[in-house]
């Protein structure tokens, strides 16, 4: 048997090894023990009616209609019509 395939199926039987002794390490945790959780959360939430000026889409529309004008404006330019 070539030293080749038999190092290659060493180091491929080491890492199975390796890999299940790792699984068998991750899946022993104590898992018949109930963690106490014993959480108390109180909220409090506060509500507030002001707005904000850029969460109005009204603003936006007035906004994005004003660039609009602006770049056509400008795109005219100096034109003169002979």
């Amino acid at each position: 048997m070539n030293t080749q395939v038999l190092t290659s199926r060493l180091e491929k039987f080491g890492i199975m090894i390796l890999t299940f002794f790792f699984s068998v390490m991750a899946f022993a945790q104590d898992a018949t023990k109930t963690p106490d959780l014993d959480v108390d959360v109180t909220t409090t939430k506060t509500t507030s009616t002001t707005e904000e000026w850029f969460t109005n889409p009204i603003y936006w529309v007035i906004g994005a209609l004003l660039l609009i004008i602006i770049i056509a404006v400008v795109a005219r330019g100096n034109r003169t019509t002979d």
